[in-house]
Formats: C-alpha cells, sequence, structure tokens
C-alpha cells in the first residue's frame, strides 16, 4: 500500500499524520501503483491553490502487475487485500478530530472490479466505502473467459450486486467506459448490471460527457446523502451546464453592476460586439413566447479555446471528485469559450425572463443568438436501421451530436461546410425493453443554413464488411470455439473415412465436407428458442444442464441467429488457413531438416506403451502437479510436434499410403492440440511471470485436464492408423465428435475453458479405438 506524494508534501506526510481525504486507486490487468501519480499530482495543485483548504490523499495498491484478465485465481487474494488496505488507511485518520469513516475508491478497468468484489467479503462492512468511480471496467463479463476461477468471480460479484441491491443502496457508483477507441474493453461490457442499483449507479460513455465529448483508449482513461451523491454525479456526467454544481438550483441571485439592459421580445435574435469595455445584460421576456413555443436555445460563442482530451481521465474524475466533496470549489475548472443553452420553457414556470450575461472584451468578437421555437417544429423521427436496411447518411454544415439517452453516449462531430457527413451509429448496448426513449440527433447550426437528412444506399460488400466487424468487435472472445468446433468436424470425418475407405482423407477437403453450419445450427437454435418455455426449463434444470450461451446473450440483446452462422464462416476459414499452415510449415521444415542432416530411420516400436514412454508420462504428469499444468502441456505438445516432424521425413516399417494417412491424422490432431495450448496459454504466462515468488500456480485452472491430455497424447504420438480403422470403437468415435461440437457451441461461448475439456474427450475414445 502506497501514499502519493511529491515535493514538500511528500516530506509533510512521512509521519503520516493525514488531514486530507482518503481516496484509494486499484490498479487493472499488469497495472501498476505509479498509474496514480496523474490523480495525486493534480489533486496536489489544486490543493495547493486554496492552500489545502480542501485536498485529497491518494494511496494506491501495488498488485505487482498481475495479469488478472488472463488468470483469475488471484483476483479473491487482491480483493482480501484491498479490504485490509483500507482498514489500514481509516487508522492512519483515527486521531483526527473529523476523522474519515469511509474510502473514496477509482479503479481502474479490473481493479474496478476487485473494488466492487469487496462487498462480498463475508467480514466486509458497506459502510467503509460509499463512493465507487470505476474507468474502463468490464462489468458484466471477461473480455475473454480463459478459466472458472475468472468467470465464477464474475458471477460471485453480479449476482450479490443483484441480489443485494436494497443493502448497498448507499454505495454511489459510476462506471465511465472508454468508448470506441477503446480496443481491449468495448464500452458494452462497462455497463453496470441493469438490475442492480437503479437509484444509486450510473454508466455513462466517455464521448458523452458534458465538456469531454471525446472517446479514450484504454491506458487513457463525500457527502452522507446518497440522493445528493447522484445529483453530483448526473451534474458532471450526464447534464453538465457550464457551471458549478447547485444544491438549490432554484435559488437565483440578484444582478448587480453597471451593466446595459437590451431587451428582446423577438423569435430569433442575434447580437454582436467588437472590443467593449462595457458589459451587457441581455434579456428575453417569456410572456409572449410561452403559448406558443417550448424551447428556447442560446449561444454565447467566443473563441474556441482548445482542450486537451488525452487527459480527460485526470480531469474528469478529478472535477468530480472536488465537487462531489467540495461543491463550491470552482477554482478546478476552466473557463468555458463555447456554451449552448437549451432550455424547455415549461420546466420554468414560475420565470418571467431569461438573462445572460455579455462580458466585457478586448480584442475578441463576442456573438449572442438566441430562438424560440416550437419543439415540433424542430424534431423528425427515422427509423432505426434493421439489419437488413443499407444505413443512413445526414447532410449538414456545423456541428451535429448523436444522443443515445438509454446509455449515454453520444457522438459529437464538426462538419465543415458545406459537407456530406456519415453518421455511424454504433450501438454499445440495446435499447431495453421497457425503454421506450429513441436516439436524437440534434443539429447546432445557424438560423439560416440548409441541410438534408436522407438514406442512401451502399454497396452491399460494404455493408456484409461493415456488418461482420460488428459481429467480431462484439463477439471476438467466442470465435476460438468455432475454430476448434470446425476442426472437431472435420476430426470427425476424418475418421469416418478410416471405416468407409480405410483412409485418413486430407484436411482441407474434409472440411469443406464435413464442416457445415446446418449441422450444428439448427439443433441449438431449437434449443433456444424452447428454453423460453416454463416446461422445457424445468426439465432442462432437472437433468442439472448448464443454461446456454446463446439464451443468455439474447437476455442480454447481444445474440441473434445470424451471428452464430458468421462466426461459423469465420471459424471454417480460419480452420482451412490453420490446416494449410502446418501441412506446409511440415513440409519446408522436414525439407530444410533433410538438407542439413542426413536423413535418419526411425525405429517401429509395435508397443504403445513402453518403459520410457512410461517414465516420460510420469514425469510430465508431476510436472503439472508440482508447478504448472499449461506448462506440461506445452511441453507435451512440444514432443508431440518434434514426432510428427520426424515422421514426415522417413516412414519405416509401413506402406507409403498407411503411412501418409497416419501423418494426416496425427497433423489433425495436432491441430486440435494447438488450440488447446493457445487457450492455456495465459496460465502459463502468468506462471512465468510470478515464478520469482513461487514455483506452483494455485490454484490452477488446467492441472487435472494437463494430466489427462499428457496421458493421452504420449500414447497417439506413437500410434497409427491401422491400428485405428481395425478397432470395434472406430464408429462410436466417429460419431462422437459432432454432438461435442454442439455442446461446444452450446457452453463454450461464455466458457472458453471449457473447449479443451471437450477435445480432451473426443482424443480420449481415439486412445481406447488404439488399445481396444
Amino acid at each position: 500500500l502506497y501514499l502519493y506524494g511529491e515535493g514538500n508534501y511528500a516530506e509533510e506526510n512521512k509521519n503520516l499524520l493525514l488531514t486530507g481525504i482518503p481516496v484509494l486507486f486499484l490498479p487493472g490487468n499488469a497495472g501498476s501503483y505509479k498509474q496514480v501519480r496523474s490523480l495525486g499530482s493534480i489533486a496536489l495543485r489544486k490543493a495547493e491553490d486554496v492552500d489545502f483548504k480542501y485536498h485529497f490523499n491518494f494511496f494506491s495498491v501495488n498488485f505487482n502487475e498481475e495479469l488478472v484478465a488472463l488468470y483469475g485465481g488471484s483476483l479473491q487474494r487482491q480483493t482480501k487485500f484491498v479490504h485490509e488496505c483500507i482498514k489500514v488507511i481509516l487508522k492512519l485518520y483515527r486521531n483526527r478530530e473529523f476523522a474519515p469513516t469511509s474510502v473514496a475508491i477509482v479503479g481502474h478497468s479490473m481493479g474496478g472490479l476487485v473494488a466492487r468484489a469487496l462487498l462480498t467479503l463475508k467480514n466486509f462492512k458497506p459502510e467503509l466505502i460509499n463512493l465507487l468511480v470505476t474507468q474502463a471496467t468490464p462489468h458484466v463479463a471477461p473480455v475473454m473467459p480463459l478459466d472458472r476461477y475468472l468467470t465464477d468471480f464474475y458471477t460471485a460479484v453480479n449476482n450479490h450486486w443483484i441480489l443485494k441491491a436494497q443493502d448497498l443502496r448507499n454505495l454511489t457508483t459510476l462506471s465511465v467506459a472508454g468508448g470506441f477507441r477503446d480496443y481491449q474493453v468495448r464500452s458494452g461490457l462497462a455497463f453496470l448490471p441493469r438490475l442492480s442499483q437503479h437509484d444509486s449507479a450510473l454508466s455513462v460513455v466517455s464521448s458523452a460527457v458534458p465538456r469531454v465529448w471525446a472517446s479514450t483508449d484504454h491506458l487513457s482513461i463525500i457527502t452522507a446523502d446518497p440522493k445528493k451523491r447522484m445529483s453530483v454525479l448526473n451534474h458532471h456526467f450526464v447534464r453538465h451546464p457550464a457551471k458549478i454544481f447547485e444544491e438549490n438550483p432554484e435559488a437565483f441571485a440578484g444582478l448587480t453592476g453597471a451593466f446595459i439592459w437590451i431587451t428582446v421580445k423577438a423569435s430569433k435574435w442575434t447580437y454582436s460586439v467588437y472590443n467593449d469595455s462595457d458589459g451587457k445584460y441581455v434579456t428575453f421576456p417569456l410572456a409572449s413566447h410561452r403559448k406558443s413555443y417550448s424551447h428556447v436555445y442560446c449561444e454565447n460563442s467566443m473563441l474556441v479555446r482548445k482542450y486537451f482530451f488525452n487527459v480527460w481521465r485526470v480531469c474528469s474524475v478529478m472535477a468530480f471528485l472536488f465537487f462531489f466533496f467540495f461543491p463550491f470549489s470552482f477554482f478546478f475548472f476552466f473557463p468555458l469559450y463555447f456554451k449552448v443553452v437549451i432550455l424547455k420553457l415549461q420546466d420554468y414556470p414560475s420565470l418571467s425572463h431569461i438573462v445572460i450575461q455579455v462580458p466585457p472584451t478586448v480584442g475578441n468578437k463576442y456573438t449572442l443568438d438566441c430562438e424560440f421555437f416550437k419543439e415540433d417544429s424542430r424534431r423528425v423521427q427515422l427509423p432505426v436501421t434493421h439489419l437488413f436496411s443499407f444505413g443512413k447518411y445526414k447532410r449538414k454544415p456545423s456541428v451535429y451530436r448523436l444522443h443515445i439517452p438509454w446509455s449515454h453516449e453520444d457522438s459529437v462531430i464538426v462538419a465543415k461546410v458545406p459537407s456530406l457527413t456519415e453518421i455511424s451509429a454504433k450501438l454499445h448496448i440495446a435499447q431495453p425493453q421497457n425503454d421506450s426513449r429513441v436516439p436524437e440527433l440534434n443539429i447546432y447550426s445557424s438560423s439560416d443554413c440548409q441541410y438534408e437528412v436522407s438514406n442512401t444506399s451502399l454497396f452491399y460488400s460494404y455493408y456484409a464488411c461493415i456488418l461482420v466487424f460488428q459481429v467480431i468487435r462484439f463477439h471476438a472472445g467466442a470465435l476460438p470455439v468455432y475454430v476448434v468446433s470446425n476442426i472437431l468436424l472435420t476430426y470427425g470425418g476424418q475418421l469416418s473415412t478410416l471405416i468407409s475407405a480405410g483412409q485418413c482423407s486430407d484436411f482441407s477437403l474434409e472440411l469443406v465436407r464435413t464442416a457445415k453450419p446446418y449441422k450444428v445450427e439448427p439443433l441449438l437454435s431449437i434449443v433456444v428458442f424452447l428454453q423460453g418455455f416454463n416446461w422445457f426449463r424445468e426439465i432442462w434444470e432437472s437433468l442439472s444442464l448448464p443454461e446456454v450461451d446463446a439464451a443468455v446473450l439474447r437476455s442480454q440483446d447481444a445474440w441473434f441467429p445470424l451471428v452464430s452462422l458468421i462466426l461459423f464462416l469465420l471459424g471454417t476459414g480460419i480452420a482451412y488457413w490453420n490446416g494449410v499452415f502446418f501441412s506446409t510449415s511440415l513440409r519446408l521444415f522436414s525439407s530444410l531438416w533433410l538438407t542439413l542432416f542426413r536423413p535418419t530411420v526411425l525405429r517401429k516400436d509395435n508397443k504403445l506403451i513402453t518403459l520410457r514412454r512410461f517414465c516420460m508420462m510420469l514425469s510430465l504428469a508431476l510436472v503439472s502437479w508440482t508447478t504448472c499444468g499449461a506448462f506440461a502441456v506445452f511441453l507435451i505438445y512440444l514432443q508431440y510436434l518434434f514426432k510428427v516432424q520426424k515422421a514426415t521425413q522417413s516412414l519405416c516399417n509401413s506402406t507409403i499410403a498407411e503411412g501418409i494417412s497416419s501423418l494426416k491424422m496425427h497433423v489433425t490432431i495436432l491441430n486440435l492440440f494447438t488450440w488447446i495450448v493457445l487457450l492455456n496459454l495465459p496460465s502459463l504466462i502468468y506462471w512465468l511471470k510470478n515464478l520469482r515468488y513461487n514455483v506452483r500456480l494455485d490454484p490452477d485452472p488446467c492441472r487435472s485436464t494437463a494430466i489427462i491430455l499428457v496421458c493421452i497424447l504420449e500414447i497417439l504420438m506413437n500410434s497409427s492408423t491401422s491400428e485405428v480403422k481395425s478397432s470395434k470403437l472406430l464408429k462410436i468415435a466417429a460419431k462422437v465428435p459432432l454432438p461435442l461440437s454442439v455442446a461446444m457451441l452450446a457452453f463454450g461461448r461464455m466458457h472458453l475453458y471449457k473447449v479443451p475439456h471437450f477435445v480432451t474427450f473426443s482424443l480420449l475414445l481415439h486412445v481406447l479405438c488404439c488399445i481396444v
């Protein structure tokens, strides 16, 4: 646990005599505790401006840059450590006159999830935190569900927040997503679960935050009254009117000073001034407009100042924290030079006038535009594009803002005059079923501008390309499941050709013949449809079967049948080129090896299990048990790869046809096994990174699977097709890959760690065919 400080401030706090407000920063996946410098440094500068009348003490936790997005076994340990850190932080203030009883937490990425997990601890007191700000945190689900510890952790956290929502109503939570520039965590995952804390939780996208309007990448990014906390959150992150937070906005102050009054009664009015040394008050009487007009649009446009959007992650959180604790500390904010105010007159029935102050200026031009208009005359509703439509474009000058009301996500674009601008309305989350609001396009332009809103037909290939990229953006994590499913179908087809033709067919030809979407997709669609009926769901639960992943995604409005078809076709293409790459690489490497070295003759051993192989099997099983299962899997993979490479050089004690048939089968098994290694690779990386602390990975998500795979592959790498095709179990082994592929797509999309289990079962049947 670290306390951030610099200069004299750091020297003064060496004795830990703290007087500020505690804020704890939690880094995310591979994040450093030093990331708190940006928040802490700006907080220190602002505190110096007011002689430390208000200031924060920023703490940070060192998680040793653990890769918790790849390995979930350490998330629970991190959560317990943060609990201890909070207790230690509060003890530092216990001798203060007004000692704080809670800590504000700022969590980046997975750090935000760890902060939410604090509430699941048995001995944790919820009153220890009453404010939580998360930045680009995947709250809904992990980006890549690579092990069961990660998915179990998510399930426990989200279930607790949903079931205990009433108990957590005093905790105010803000989740800020990065928008489309965040390629690591898509914004749809950063929205808090819909059933949790409707009145004390807020989710926004950075591009919709007032005075920000920019998307950020992944790395760029207290009062006791809960209602007041939410009003502060909404003030700064949803409806910021470019002024300080006011607890009672209806308390209007009087106007003082030597100003010139200008009264305007027209519906449209423009005022410009150069080098005016006297300020002016411009007043708009509402009596003549209230019956006829529902909106008033006032624009005070001056020299536009460029803001540094790359420091948004610092400024937005700092702005919120300062205004949250010190509502009247206006010293933090930069002055605005471009202001737009839109008011609904019916929301202010007690007002008789609207007054705009025009301050004195020297050297700059001030332009004030005002316009009263009916809401119906300025509002056009267009249907949202559906799946088979061809997009929309809007032609207009000046500035437009596309607002998505149900998820606080905006797109603000400045267009040249004249120009043709396309609006890309890509949603982060789907519209809730009980939400009738529609997306809005707000156009900010001069009153004499002309614009056109129309539909246009794009080339179908272009639209299809956009659709594919959107599917990849939302569902790329499930793509390995479809690749392995295609390879598994091909593997079953090759086993079938051993029965019918006596030889193993080529991988590419068999992939084209057997990997068909209609073999797996209709059954999945039927199951998902039937799960909408209570009687089927009861039968399904009585069999202790888990819920189909597609049904879960559909309940989150993140799935439709065409998605699965697109992913299956993409998986077919990847599986095809994967097979071509393996075959070509083996031939090239074998040719190079034969050129450099004298070819060796492999001695054929008719025994599948020998003493040497048995010792190797035990050694690798011991490695898996004492160190890391993924490491043992990687070692047996290298051994298998070397064995297949040697087999391409020399085919001994067998006919050429039989040797080629065996080689084709080994290449397919190696292709399958490659994806098992890739899915277990995150655990291996985590183990290697922490090897200097502990030799044994604990808990290990793939230890038991690794031991089984070591035994299976040690036998398979020494087998041939002649042993398999005479087995009585071959027909069963050839039919099993199809139902396994269906089960893999049903239960592996949101649980990638289950994929090796299905492949292992299929390879186990192959081993039994070699023995029986």
